[in-house]
C-alpha cells in the first residue's frame, strides 16, 4: 500500500513538471473586447473573449483582472462565463512536445509567489505529443511552482469539507505496449 501511495504521489509531482521558464521573460499580449485601466490603483480589467499570450502560454477567459504591485509583480484573475471555462495551455520544459493545460471557472495566478489556483470544476492535464499522460480533476487545485507542490481540495473554496466533492487522478501508462507501437 505504501508503494502504491508513493507511486501515485510521484506521478502527481510529474503532472506539475515545470512550465517553460523562458516564458516568464517574454512580453505578454492581450486581446479583448473591452478594457478598463486604472493606473493609480494598478488594476486593469478586460472583458469579452480575453486572450492572453506570453511565449508558449495561451490563456482564454471571458474576464481578466490584472493587478500590478509597485515592484512590478502581477497577479491575474481569470473568470469563465456562459458555461465556457477559463483555460490555459503552456509548453513544459524537458522535451520538444510536452504541454500542460487546464481549465476552471476561475483561475488565479500570483507572479510573486508563483502560485496558480484553479477554482470550481478544475482540470489539469499533462500532454506528450498531444497524448494525455496524466490528468487531475477536483473542485480546487493549487500548484506552487517554486516548491513543485500540488494541493487538491474537495471544495471550490480551497478547503477540505466533510461531504465535499471528490478529486480524480488518471495516470496513463508510461511504457509502450509489448511488441508494438502506441
Amino acid at each position: 500500500m505504501k508503494k502504491l501511495f508513493a507511486a501515485a504521489f510521484l506521478s502527481l509531482l510529474s503532472l506539475t513538471a515545470m512550465a517553460e521558464k523562458a516564458d516568464s521573460l517574454k512580453q505578454a499580449a492581450l486581446e479583448y473586447d473591452n478594457g478598463d485601466l486604472d493606473g493609480v490603483a494598478g488594476v486593469r480589467t478586460f472583458t469579452g473573449n480575453v486572450i492572453l499570450t506570453r511565449g508558449t502560454l495561451l490563456v482564454k477567459a471571458e474576464r481578466a483582472v490584472v493587478r500590478e504591485t509597485p515592484e512590478g509583480y502581477m497577479s491575474v484573475t481569470l473568470t469563465a462565463a456562459n458555461g465556457k471555462p477559463a483555460t490555459f495551455r503552456q509548453k513544459r520544459d524537458g522535451g520538444p512536445n510536452l504541454w500542460v493545460e487546464g481549465q476552471a471557472e476561475r483561475i488565479e495566478y500570483d507572479e510573486r509567489s508563483e502560485l496558480v489556483r484553479l477554482y470550481s470544476n478544475a482540470v489539469v492535464k499533462e500532454l506528450e505529443n498531444e497524448r494525455m499522460t496524466n490528468q487531475m480533476t477536483g473542485p480546487f487545485i493549487s500548484y506552487d511552482n517554486r516548491k513543485e507542490v500540488v494541493a487538491v481540495r474537495n471544495d471550490a473554496s480551497g478547503e477540505s469539507k466533510v461531504g465535499g466533492g471528490r478529486g480524480t487522478l488518471i495516470l496513463a501508462p508510461k511504457r509502450a505496449p509489448a511488441g508494438g507501437t502506441q
